[in-house]
């Protein structure tokens, strides 16, 4: 099997994956999952896809991360590494599909507006 590369993105994070079969090595921005994401919960996300179709120990995968922070990047991760399993087995996309990973939460920051103090929030209205 060569190489297979996915990409997926989360508020304003950007992950793209490379993943090849080897060991069950996460290798992300030339560190260690266990080093960048050192929350158990986030290196769990991360895993997620992995672990539902049991190849945990099956692939290598190395990534690049990009953006936003840290719980943005490990869903953007989640997505790419769900993609990237889709690609190698289609059959895999419906069991993914169900249990959420291949959908990208689109929801993003909503941007300030002017003469207010935050997106939605307004100044106090002062009748007198």
């Amino acid at each position: 099997m060569e190489q297979i590369n996915a990409i997926g993105r989360r508020k304003s994070s950007v992950a793209r994956v490379y993943l090849t079969e080897g060991t069950g090595k996460i290798t992300i921005n030339k560190k260690d999952l266990t080093q960048y994401f050192p929350s158990a919960i986030l290196q769990y996300v991360v895993k997620q896809p992995l672990a539902l179709l049991e190849v945990v120990e099956k692939y290598d995968i190395k990534a690049n991360l990009d953006g936003g922070g840290f719980t943005g990047q490990s869903q953007a991760l989640r997505l790419a590494i769900a993609r990237a399993l889709v690609k190698i087995n289609a059959d895999d996309k419906k069991a993914l599909r169900q249990a959420g990973f291949i959908t990208r939460d689109a929801r993003k920051v909503e941007r300030k507006k002017p003469g207010q103090p935050k997106a939605r929030r307004r100044f106090q209205f002062s009748k007198r």
